[in-house]
């Protein structure tokens, strides 16, 4: 008889050989029937109808899972699902479908991640051979037998004939992997209404970016040239993060892999720190700050050069990092500039909060917390399209604020500070000008100089604020008394020039003059203290004396200072040049024969014609 240990191993060869058997058919066994691809159905979830299995180690090939020698375990799927898979682990789909007989439409297997690194799909020909097809973001585009943002592959079904379909599936960082089988007609609708919404965000964006060019052309201003790289630099990063840029732009470059997306990320991070430093400014306020926004930056900058360099671990870990610091500093930035009352910092923090979480939600799904979802990969789109009109609105009340300071910078130039008069050198310029005129076409002037005597006396009694306070008086009096194409200007301290065209005589700057003089003698009701103003006026018409225009001041200048304090003629006007008087002869002297003597002859009788003395 056998001894009971030999029927006990017996019993356990024929488990383990039992078992053996029932994971091989297991693998090599549809685990579900045939899904039939009708008209009316037109989108099925991969894994809803299909199997998968985590092959760990990454070694098995399509030929050991066709022939069940791989010990694949195939399970129902799960499309939520977050697997990390590291950098040897690979995930197979299986499915088994059949296309109906008088099915005419043809059908796509479609995996919508355009950051999927790379998934590869068996089909078989009708020798039996499989036949792979690989696309993914670490494969130049024009590479894929179907180019597009994200990998889809067209299934070959023959009518009524029921066909296993493998994809492997490659993807460093945790993630869930949506797969979809769509109808060509499905697919096609599908990827158009795609690409309107991106190509809208993505146009307006364009349009934007050539407008900033534009007006930083027109209007010399910096600031929109730096938004419209900065918007440049934007707009890659997310036709990148899209797929759209490897589609479009660099279909046939794949030298880096996919190191471009996260190199363009460190470069929209990077550009919107500079750009969020520069539109608001900071460094007045928080100088050591200022250098360190600065630094991060440039180090954006850098990083974003080196990043092919890194190992594909160590760049995830960075893009993460740096990415959400970027959104905090310009987060930080905009709260305090809004804490101030800032303009510019609400809008700001109107513009980024929005893009903040958008970021926050492509890094989660990134680190794996979260799945793969339209809203988690297109989120980002979205707060852009909110992001740069509203970043455009604080862009335009930043340099509207500095236009303005520069206007104001220009007129402290152009403009006395204290009573905005014409500035002295522009008045001379003035003055010149109007001599020069003169000369060509002769268009009588007045030229006026104007003093307020008591100025000093105000000053020293009252203060400084009183005096101030009279000259501003003196100017709205003189307005008053003026019209607008006189020019006025304050050319002392306490001494205005005035340049009046068109005057015919003495008396017309006489009347304008008396007036100012009556009006200054009359003090404001309820001004405290009761100042009124003196007024000396020296003035010289053109057409009775033409000189230069040093000269001229030179003259009203020396006019004004010989007038005494407490003259009863402040209006002075400078007379014409001395001219050589006529000889008058007594005639009981004049010999009629001879003729008057030398001596004789050059005895004359001015006419006087000077000035009435002070």
């Amino acid at each position: 008889m056998p001894s009971p240990w030999r029927v006990v191993a017996a019993c356990f060869a024929f488990v383990i050989a039992l078992g053996t058997a029932c994971c091989a058919a297991a693998a090599t066994a549809p685990a579900r029937p045939a899904v039939s691809l009708g008209d009316r159905q037109l989108q099925l979830d991969a894994h809803e109808v299909g199997t998968e299995w985590f092959d760990a180690r990454g070694t098995a090939t399509i030929e050991q899972i066709a022939q069940g020698t791989a010990g694949a375990m195939f399970q129902p799927g799960q499309a939520d699902k977050i697997r990390s898979m590291g950098e040897q682990g690979h995930l197979w789909i299986r499915l088994r479908l059949v296309r109906p007989r008088g099915v005419e439409s043809g059908w796509e297997l479609v995996f919508p991640m355009p950051t999927l690194d790379a998934v590869t799909v068996y089909q078989q020909n009708e020798r039996g051979q499989w036949m792979a097809q690989t696309a993914g973001d670490t494969i130049a585009v024009a590479n894929w037998n179907e180019p597009g943002r994200y990998p889809h592959f067209r299934l070959d079904l023959p009518p009524g004939q029921p066909k296993d379909i493998y994809a492997r599936i490659r993807h460093f960082s945790p993630a869930n992997f949506p797969a979809q089988v769509l109808s060509e007609s499905a697919f096609d609708e599908r990827v158009q209404l795609e690409y309107l919404g991106l190509g809208l965000a993505f146009g307006a964006l364009l349009l934007l970016i050539i407008a900033c060019i534009a007006q930083a052309i027109v209007y010399r201003d910096g600031a929109y040239a730096w938004y419209a790289g900065y918007a440049l630099v934007t707009a890659l990063g997310v036709g990148a993060y899209t797929g759209v840029a490897a589609h479009l732009l660099w279909p046939w470059f794949g030298a880096l892999a996919d190191a471009p997306q996260a190199m363009l990320a460190l470069l929209t991070g990077a550009a919107t720190i500079l750009f969020v430093r520069n539109l608001i400014g900071i460094s007045g306020r928080h100088h050591l700050l200022d250098k360190l926004v600065l630094g991060a930056g440039i180090a954006g900058i850098v990083l974003a050069v080196l990043l092919p360099l890194a190992g594909k671990g160590l760049g995830i870990a960075i893009l993460g990092a740096y990415m959400v610091a970027a959104m905090v500093i310009n987060i930080w930035i905009g709260f305090d500039a809004w804490r101030r009352a800032d303009q510019v910092g609400t809008w700001v923090l109107a513009a980024y909060a929005p893009f903040t979480f958008a970021v926050l939600l492509a890094m989660a799904r990134l680190a794996g917390w979260l799945p793969v979802s339209f809203g988690t990969q297109y989120a980002v789109v979205v707060a852009q399209a909110i992001e740069v009109p509203l970043l455009l609105v604080a862009l335009s009340i930043r340099s509207r604020e500095r236009h303005g300071a520069e206007i104001r910078e220009l007129a402290l130039s152009t403009q006395d500070a204290l009573t905005g008069l014409l500035a002295a050198h522009l008045f001379h310029d003035r003055l010149r000008q109007v001599i020069a005129r003169y000369k060509r076409d002769p268009d009588n002037a007045a030229i006026v100089f104007i003093d307020l005597v008591n100025y000093a006396a105000i000053k020293a009694q009252f203060g400084t604020a009183a005096a101030e306070q009279s000259l501003l008086r003196s100017v709205i009096k003189l307005r008053r008394l003026l019209r607008d194409v006189d020019t006025v200007s304050r050319i002392g301290e306490a001494r205005f020039g005035l340049i009046i065209e068109g005057v015919a005589s003495r008396i017309a700057v006489t009347d304008r003059a008396a007036r100012l003089i009556a009006a200054g003698l009359m003090p404001l009701k309820g001004l405290k203290p009761e100042v009124t103003l003196q007024f000396h006026i020296g003035a010289v018409l053109l057409d009775e004396r033409m000189g230069e225009p040093n000269e001229l001041a030179a003259a009203l200048h020396e006019l004004l200072a010989g007038i005494s304090p407490r003259t009863r003629r402040p209006i002075r006007f400078l007379e014409g040049p001395d001219t050589q008087p006529a000889a008058v002869y007594d005639s009981a002297l004049i010999d009629t024969e001879s003729g008057p003597s030398p001596a004789e002859s050059s005895t004359v009788v001015p006419i006087n014609r000077s000035a009435s003395s002070p």
